[in-house]
C-alpha cells in the first residue's frame, strides 16, 4: 500500500504529522512517499504541482493532503499560486467524486451553533461532482466586452458546463451510497435559472430510473442551504455541481461544530483517491500548535476504508476519535466550557493512545 503525503503549507504540516502518526499506530504496512505541493513547491521548484510530485501521485494508491494556500502569494499569476496544485491533481488523477461527510458526533452537539434537537445524530454525506462545472469550463478568462450593459468594458468570464457521461457518473455514485445508508438522495441544482442545471436535472432523473429501491428529490441550491440550516436531518444523501457543492459542504461542516471536523476522499473511477480535510492552511494559526488534526486524521480513515481496503482499520480511527472526544479534549475551534483545550500535538496524542491501548471498540 503505497501513500503519497503532500502536506502543503500552513497547518498541513502539523495536521498531516497528526495523521501519520495514527497510521503508524495501526501497525499496518504502509509505504510512504512526502513531496511538496502549493506555496513550499514553488519556493523551492517554482510551480506548485512539480512533475516529481505529480508522478509519485499517480504512482500512489492514496493521497494524504493536508493544505494549500498563503496570503503572501496572492499576487502571482493564477497558474502559480498554490490552489492550482489541488486542482490539478483533480484534474490528473481524475478525482471525479468527492465525498464530504458531515457528522454531528455526540460530544460536540453543544459546539454547533444550531439547536441542539436540530442537530443531535445528523449524518449527511454530500456528494460533489469534482472535476467539471465552473471550476474547469472553457472558454474563460478576460476580454473586452462586445456587448452587454458596458460594452467596451473590461470584463472577465467563466463557463458552466456539463456533459452527459460526467452527470450520470456522479449520479450512480450518489445512488450507490445511498444504498448503504437511509436510501434517499436529494440532488441539488439551479434549473430555474440555468440551462446546465436543467440539463443535470434531467440525467439525474433518468439515471434515477435503475435505482428504483431509492428515494430522489431535487431541490434548487438556494432552497438547500436554506434547508441546511433549518432542518439539516431531512437530508441524507446529497449530490451536487463543484461549485454549489464547494459551498454546501462548508456550510454543513459548521453544523458539526467546526469545519476543523469535516474529512473528505475525492476518488476517480478506480478507487484511486485524495484525502484532505475539508477546511484551508490557515497561515494566521501555522506553527501555533493549535489547528485541530481530527478532519485530517479522520480523512486518513476514510483513505483506508476506500482506497486502501482496511475497513478494520478505518473503525479502529474513528472510534478512537469519539473515545478522545468523550473524554473531553478540545481543540479550540470545538472548546466548550467544561472541556480540557488542547493543541494539535497533544490532541494526536490522544487519538495513538487510544488506538494502542486496544480499548477501542468499532
Amino acid at each position: 500500500m503505497k501513500i503519497a503525503v503532500l502536506p502543503g503549507d500552513g497547518i498541513g504540516t502539523e495536521i498531516v504529522a497528526e495523521a501519520i502518526r495514527v497510521l503508524d499506530a495501526l501497525d499496518l504496512s504502509f509505504e510512504m512517499e512526502t513531496a511538496l505541493v502549493g506555496g513550499a513547491a514553488y519556493e523551492a521548484h517554482g510551480h506548485p504541482l512539480p512533475e516529481s510530485t505529480l508522478k509519485l501521485a499517480k504512482e500512489a494508491d492514496a493521497v494524504l493532503f493536508g493544505a494549500v494556500g498563503d496570503w503572501k502569494y496572492d499576487k502571482l499569476d493564477r497558474p502559480l499560486r498554490p490552489e492550482q496544485a489541488i486542482l490539478g491533481l483533480r484534474k490528473n488523477l481524475g478525482l471525479f467524486a468527492n465525498f464530504r461527510p458531515a457528522i454531528c458526533y455526540e460530544q460536540l452537539v453543544d459546539a454547533s451553533s444550531l439547536k441542539p434537537e436540530l442537530i443531535a445524530g445528523l449524518d449527511i454525506l454530500i456528494i460533489r461532482e469534482l472535476t467539471g462545472d465552473i471550476y474547469f469550463g472553457q472558454p474563460r478568462g478576460r476580454r473586452t466586452a462586445a456587448d452587454g450593459h458596458f460594452p467596451g468594458a473590461e470584463e472577465a468570464f467563466d463557463t458552466m458546463r456539463y456533459s452527459r457521461p460526467e452527470v450520470e457518473r456522479i449520479a450512480r455514485v450518489a445512488f450507490e451510497a445511498a444504498r448503504k445508508r437511509n436510501k434517499r438522495v436529494t440532488s441539488v441544482d439551479k434549473a430555474n435559472v440555468l440551462e446546465t442545471f436543467q440539463f443535470w436535472k434531467d440525467v439525474v432523473t433518468e439515471v434515477h430510473k435503475d435505482y428504483p429501491d431509492i428515494e430522489l428529490d431535487h431541490m434548487y441550491v438556494d432552497n438547500a442551504a436554506m434547508q441546511l440550516v433549518k432542518a439539516p436531518k431531512k437530508f441524507d444523501v446529497i449530490v451536487t455541481g463543484n461549485m454549489f457543492g464547494d459551498i454546501l459542504s462548508d456550510e454543513a461542516a459548521m453544523l458539526t461544530g467546526s469545519i476543523g471536523m469535516l474529512p473528505s476522499a475525492s476518488l476517480n473511477s478506480s478507487n484511486q483517491g485524495l484525502y484532505e480535510p475539508s477546511h484551508g492552511s490557515a497561515p494566521d494559526i501555522a506553527g501555533k500548535g493549535v489547528a485541530n488534526p481530527l478532519a485530517t486524521i479522520l480523512s486518513a480513515a476514510m483513505m483506508l476504508r476506500f482506497s486502501l481496503n482496511q475497513a478494520e482499520a478505518a473503525d479502529r480511527i474513528e472510534s478512537a476519535v469519539k473515545h478522545v472526544l468523550a473524554s473531553g479534549l478540545r481543540t479550540g475551534d470545538i472548546w466548550s466550557e467544561g472541556t480540557k483545550r488542547v493543541g494539535t500535538r497533544e490532541m494526536g496524542d490522544a487519538v495513538v493512545a487510544a488506538i494502542t491501548k486496544k480499548t477501542i471498540t468499532g
